[in-house]
């Protein structure tokens, strides 16, 4: 567990929020995200990369992956905690996962000087990403 997790699960049990095991309900940064800005991460092939193993509902998205599942209705399956644990860290969870843990940056394999100590996304981005999903249901 990296500062940023135990701070998110600190945070979490301050504000009177239980954390699940397989949850962290309480933001990263104290506030929801944006979604538009979320929705634009998962497009964007050279931020997020969300699409390149997951199909999503993004019509004007060409080549979506098939390797993950489909990212169509997550919101209706998991809330909004569950989500933000996955995209933190994904290995959690299914430790033959592919996904890369974006906002983990201990414990990792193969990383490059130059990005080691480094998240993939930040803070914000995450929460902006976890609120575009919560709200495809």
């Amino acid at each position: 567990m990296n500062w940023y997790e135990a701070c998110a699960i600190a945070f979490s049990l301050v504000a009177g929020n239980a954390l699940a095991a397989d949850s962290i309900p309480a933001s990263l940064t104290g506030a929801k995200g944006d979604p538009s800005r979320g929705r634009a991460i998962v497009a964007n092939r050279q931020v997020g990369l969300c699409l390149l193993c997951h199909t999503g509902p993004l019509p004007e998205e060409r080549f979506q992956g098939d390797l993950a599942p489909d990212l169509s209705g997550v919101g209706a399956r998991l809330s909004e905690g569950q989500i933000r644990a996955r995209i933190i860290d994904p290995g959690r969870f299914n430790a033959d996962t592919i996904m890369p843990a974006y906002y983990k940056t201990e414990g990792l394999a193969r990383v490059a000087a130059a990005f080691r100590g480094k998240t993939i996304l930040s803070a914000e981005q995450i929460e902006d990403v976890v609120a575009y999903l919560a709200g495809l249901n």
